[in-house]
């Protein structure tokens, strides 16, 4: 071997060893980087005595699949679960503090002492701040599920605008790598952006990817939807200023195909978008049914009846008074309109022994006939009623036959059923998430302790590179010397 050939190798052999190296030292300072993929220096062999490196990216496609699909997963979860939350403290309070269900059981105590004492007026005044109590508590309800409904909507609005967003960073991010690919240089750190948008994408719709020519990457959502080809589809949505109850939200479209909203507990919707879709038009409007029922119920249970006459609306009354809603039929709204019966309210100039009595209806209606003061019969009666079984529609989504008292009590039950498996589902999805991404990790991402080592073995390389350059050198310098 000549001494310009021995200079050569040394000489190549120190710069694939300071590229090594760089790459190594890459690897370490971003370790903690989740977003980051290890890079591998690998030197191969192009001529007798020369060498060159080639930078490879460490990639997993079939782990990162799977956690793209589980973070979508466990974000439809979570947006679900905490949206419940919100909701049931809204209004039903805290520990149903201010829910329907426990004013009606304070309306049936107040109910039952006033039934004992039937001449005492202050007992009847009792029963009416117990039946306005559930009036609030049945118009506040409803006006906070309204109120949620309008901050969901905002939520999907903001969600949209930030989907449209990372859109169109992933574009720029795309066609760097396809430049990139084409011209020949290390296109790693734009592979890592992408793939790190990719996730925040999967946060909001689940998503499918595959890679054309020149690592160009097709988007599609779960059910097939084109998201991003060459350029962004357009995401769009148009919020609602306010709602009322029983009215449809707007519809998120990508790529002008509809976005579906979840169903269930442990909820159908992945991504953050079907989410709050099933927050805003599954729970929300449904527990309003759920509102509007048991008010419709507190009307027909409160009625008051006369022989050959119609049923009018006695204590708590409605728009359509003094009509009573017809059976079983949902009223959209009834929670957020009910009132008390002014003819039995003392503070707008009625009385409340209207409701011993009877007669807010008129003559006709009135059953204390004889007008004694210790008659009870009615107010026994209204008593019963409130734990008689009654119909109620099954579109408010809990069962169609039940008393006043139960059916309220029910609503709570439905609601806390769906947070308890919203809860177990958020916690086995969100566990998902964390071990697909550690899988990730443990495949694609940076062991500082192998780094560290790999560190070593190049400083070794490095030492020998030098230690025959310098033997070279002294050859070259004796044979200087010599001639």
């Amino acid at each position: 071997m000549s001494l310009s050939s021995a200079l050569s190798i040394a000489q190549s052999a120190l710069m694939s060893t300071a590229r090594q190296t760089s790459v190594v030292t890459r690897n370490v300072s971003d370790a903690s980087n989740p977003d980051y993929a290890r890079r591998i220096a690998v030197v191969t062999s192009t001529a007798p005595g020369a060498r060159s490196v080639d930078i490879q990216r460490v990639a997993n496609d079939l782990l990162f699949r799977q956690n793209l699909s589980a973070l979508s997963a466990y974000s439809g979860q979570n947006a679900l679960y905490s949206g419940m939350d919100q909701l049931n403290v809204s209004v039903n309070g805290v520990d149903n503090a201010s829910s329907p269900s426990t004013a009606i059981a304070n309306l049936q105590q107040a109910l039952q002492l006033y039934a004992t004492s039937p001449s005492n007026q202050n007992l009847g005044s009792s029963v009416i701040d117990a039946a306005k109590q559930v009036v609030r508590s049945l118009n506040e309800g409803s006006k906070a599920i309204q109120d949620f409904r309008t901050q969901t909507d905002g939520q999907i609005d903001t969600a949209v605008k930030d989907l449209n967003s990372l859109l169109g960073q992933f574009q720029d991010a795309n066609q760097a790598v396809i430049s990139g690919t084409r011209s020949g240089t290390d296109v790693s750190d734009a592979l890592d952006q992408r793939d790190a948008l990719l996730k925040k994408i999967a946060d909001y719709v689940p998503i499918s990817t595959f890679t054309r020519g020149d690592n160009d990457m097709v988007i599609t959502t779960g059910d097939g939807t084109t998201l991003f080809e060459t350029i962004p589809r357009t995401v769009s949505f148009t919020p609602a200023a306010g709602y009322a109850a029983g009215a449809p939200g707007n519809t998120i479209y990508i790529d002008n195909v509809p976005v579906s909203a979840g169903s269930g507990g442990n909820t159908t919707a992945s991504g953050k978008l079907a989410g709050l879709l099933q927050l805003r038009d599954g729970v929300a409007s449904t527990m309003q049914g759920q509102l509007d029922e048991t008010a419709r119920g507190l009307i027909t249970a409160f009625a008051e009846t006369a022989p050959s006459m119609p049923n009018a609306a006695g204590l708590f009354t409605w728009s359509g008074a003094p009509a009573v809603p017809a059976a079983g039929t949902l009223v959209n709204g009834l929670a957020g309109t009910i009132r008390i019966n002014a003819a039995m309210d003392p503070s707008a100039g009625g009385s409340p022994t209207l409701l011993r009595d009877g007669g807010a209806n008129g003559a006709a209606y009135v059953a204390n006939t004889s007008g004694g003061a210790s008659y009870s019969s009615l107010l026994v009666a209204y008593g019963d009623r409130l734990d008689q079984p009654m119909t109620f529609d099954p579109a408010a989504g809990i069962s169609a036959t039940s008393s006043v008292s139960d059916y309220a009590a029910n609503s709570i039950g439905w609601l806390q059923g769906m947070r308890q498996q919203a809860s177990t589902a958020a916690d086995a999805k969100e566990a998902l998430a964390q071990r697909s991404s550690e899988a990730l990790s443990n495949a694609t991402g940076v062991n500082v302790d192998q780094e560290m080592s790999l560190m070593l073995d190049l400083e070794h390389t490095y030492q020998a590179s030098a230690r025959m350059m310098k033997t070279v050198d002294d050859m070259m310098t004796a044979l200087l010397n010599a001639v």
